[in-house]
């Protein structure tokens, strides 16, 4: 609901100003229209053009919580319950705060007799738009509480894909920070303590020695302006690639060149491209209409965009499968096999069970990038801290060599 301040004139004559709550500025004025004949003004209230923030509110939404509410709510469809009645109680169970809000919200409006699926895109501005279209379909198609069960289903093999993708990368990543901190500590306590016995007995300095040498020496005089160079750098690039769309593109681009992660990736875009075109699809939803909600989908950048360029095509009459053959990023297999299941017309079956295929491939895609970076992280490090003790004990044995 949406805050509306007024100005209106009493039956007496009688000036009078408030505040009254609304769907739109047109229920606003039948409202007043009630108490008062006259309507000077009308605005809505803003807070300095800015929605109050609250610090303990999530900044995206939370795919896990959102299956758990979507089930929720369909079980208390079945149950008889209307569905303002339903939101709202799911949102006082809630503790997602920023799904709190949005159910809250819009459980006000679905009160005032507003469509649910409305409600939910006016007050959910974070929602995925897979979520609204379904709800929209089932309202449409009078099968709301088979919608909600579908994107139960939906969320949760979008939360399960995304966990073993994360899974397969967090490993690594731990490894990594690992062997850094390793090779850090090794510099900072071995190198001055090794280095300064060795100028007490005259050694001399072969060129590795020197070399590691001038290393910690840049590090220690140097060291916390790096770093906060690296930082600072690191936030701009992230803040670059989420914001802007030069950034996402280069990321995806990066991400599809990486000769170990761009087959994950691959499988993961061919995943939801089919899970969501076939949900879309059960729900009623029109081929171009699913294919524009799946690119808003579609976590690569490339993907996504490509099969926004897909839906153009489609407006033009081709068939779904000739489009998806002209698409660099998908895999050739989910290509064939979409315009297999248009030509047969079980399309949307088809593509439930290849995005069933990919789910299974972009697990083994994930066993296989730990399989594989780890150990190159480990000859890395091994090979880093290889060079520190041969850098450090070579002038020790030209030492003992004189002696």
């Amino acid at each position: 609901m949406i805050d509306y301040k007024y100005k209106a004139v009493a039956s007496s004559g009688k000036k009078i100003t408030g505040i009254v709550q609304a769907y739109n500025e047109y229920e606003a004025a039948a409202k007043i229209k009630e108490e008062f004949p006259i309507i000077e003004n009308l605005t809505e209230v803003r807070l300095n053009g800015k929605q109050k923030l609250d610090l303990n509110e999530p900044l995206w939404v939370n795919e896990r919580n959102l299956a758990l509410i979507c089930s929720q709510v369909a079980i208390l469809l079945r149950a008889g319950l209307p569905a303002a009645r339903v939101v709202g109680i799911i949102a006082e169970q809630s503790s997602d705060r920023l799904l709190k809000r949005y159910l809250t919200e819009t459980a006000a409006d679905v009160e005032a007799g507003n469509p649910l699926s409305d409600s939910l895109k006016r007050n959910g501005k974070k929602l995925p738009p897979a979520f609204i279209e379904m709800i929209k379909a089932g309202e449409d198609s009078g099968t709301l509480e088979q919608s909600f069960d579908k994107l139960t289903l939906f969320f949760e093999k979008r939360c399960q894909v995304k966990g073993k993708v994360r899974g397969a990368l967090i490993y690594p990543a731990m490894l990594t920070v690992l062997a850094v901190a390793v090779v850090i500590l090794v510099i900072n306590v071995a190198v001055p303590a090794i280095s300064g016995v060795i100028v007490e007995n005259g050694g001399q300095m072969p060129m590795p020695t020197l070399i590691l040498l001038d290393i910690y020496h840049f590090f220690e005089r140097y060291g916390l302006v790096s770093f906060s160079v690296i930082l600072v750098a690191a936030c701009l690039y992230q803040f670059w690639k989420r914001n802007t769309r030069a950034g996402r593109r280069f990321r995806a681009k990066l991400q599809y060149r990486m000769p170990i992660l761009g087959k994950l990736v691959k499988m993961n875009a061919a995943s939801q491209f089919a899970n969501t075109m076939a949900t879309m699809l059960s729900a009623g939803i029109p081929i171009k209409k699913a294919a524009d909600i799946t690119a808003k989908v579609i976590d690569n950048c490339l993907v996504a965009d490509s099969v926004a360029a897909a839906t153009e095509k489609l407006e033009e009459g081709r068939s779904l499968g000739s489009v998806l053959a002209e698409n660099p990023y998908l895999p050739s297999l989910l290509c064939e096999m979409a315009a297999v299941g248009e030509a047969s017309g079980s399309l949307e079956e088809t593509l439930s069970t290849i995005g069933i295929y990919y789910d299974q491939e972009t697990e083994r895609a994930s066993a296989k990038v730990l399989s594989m970076l780890e150990p190159i992280i480990t000859i890395v490090m091994g090979l880093c801290i290889g060079y520190i003790v041969i850098a450090l004990y070579l002038p020790m044995f030209s030492m003992y060599g004189t002696v």
